[in-house]
């Protein structure tokens, strides 16, 4: 199906596109677990304040999701007891994925007393940690480990300025440890290759038991580096999404950088940044693999 254009109401209240673009996306997941034999667990974006979440929440069921990842970011001044009142709502709908977003991008600073308390959650499953800050994502790692339930709720890095060193990474406190169940990162959206090969790599190294390889190390530092460039780290990531579109334009994935506000465009010297990164570290991108497969995409 397409994505229509019809606004859609849930008990009254509009919510826009979110019905046919969750929708279609499950429909794509579907297809792809037929035709491999797979199941994935469909994770659902939700936003607003508690009238709304509760509504796209009500939704994202209704299309056979499995978790929704609630966004915080409507609640700028709210206190820590109305933050977990709402996802607690939220939670007796469907599970529930916290999600630390940096402020630079709409987030806010959630205190460690915040997360302790969310840990309480019985229906939260998960935490996409993306702060870009090791203090702040500290503070999410121990309070997961205070409140035993490591062993229930998964952590996932959104910290694409350290993806490699959270892959890597066991995090120990007061006796326990956890490691992070994997990655929902925004750099993952380009040179997707790498990122497969990049985390099965890391998979082995956890499974090996072994040194961490001095080669994976240095990948760290360069992915970091290529991510400061496409998302604009410079500017306070105010060209993050036109840089995502930029390196899909050189791939010719997509005809230009546009996005649905025409002022969001790429930041002076954010070009030359990717034209840096690109001669730097011709081994992080996957050109080659995308012109081998675009006609094939593209029908």
């Amino acid at each position: 199906m397409g994505v229509h254009t019809t606004q859609f109401k849930i008990h009254g209240e509009d919510i826009g596109l979110y019905r046919p673009v969750l929708e279609l996306a499950a429909e794509t997941v579907a297809e792809y677990e037929k035709k491999h034999e797979a199941s994935i667990v469909k994770i659902a974006g939700v936003v607003g304040r508690t009238g709304r979440a509760v509504r796209e929440a009500q939704c994202a069921v209704e299309l056979g999701y499995d978790v929704a990842l609630v966004s915080l970011a409507a609640f700028a001044d709210a206190s820590d007891i109305e933050l977990v009142d709402h996802c607690r709502i939220v939670s007796k709908i469907i599970p529930v994925m916290g999600f630390y977003l940096q402020p630079a991008i709409g987030g806010r600073v959630l205190s460690h007393e915040f997360w302790r308390q969310w840990m309480e959650i019985e229906n939260a499953v998960a935490v996409k940690v993306a702060p870009f800050n090791r203090y702040q994502t500290l503070d999410v790692v121990r309070a997961l480990l205070e409140s035993g339930r490591e062993k229930e709720v998964a952590l996932y890095t959104g910290n694409d300025d350290n993806i490699v060193g959270d892959l890597l990474s066991d995090y120990s406190y007061a006796g326990k440890n956890v490691r992070f169940s994997g990655g929902l990162l925004g750099q993952w959206a380009v040179w997707t290759k790498r990122a497969v090969e990049l985390l099965e790599c890391i998979k082995k190294v956890h499974l090996d038991s072994g040194p961490i390889p001095r080669e994976l190390l240095r990948t760290s530092h360069a992915l970091t580096d290529c991510n400061a460039a496409i998302f604009d780290a410079k500017n306070s990531f105010v060209g993050c999404i036109p840089g995502i579109h930029e390196v899909l334009r050189r791939q010719g994935i997509l005809d230009g950088t546009w996005t649905l506000d025409p002022r969001e465009v790429l930041s002076p010297g954010q070009k030359e940044e990717i034209d840096r990164v690109y001669r730097a570290y011709p081994q992080m991108n996957d050109d080659d693999f995308v012109r081998e497969h675009l006609d094939e995409w593209l029908k």
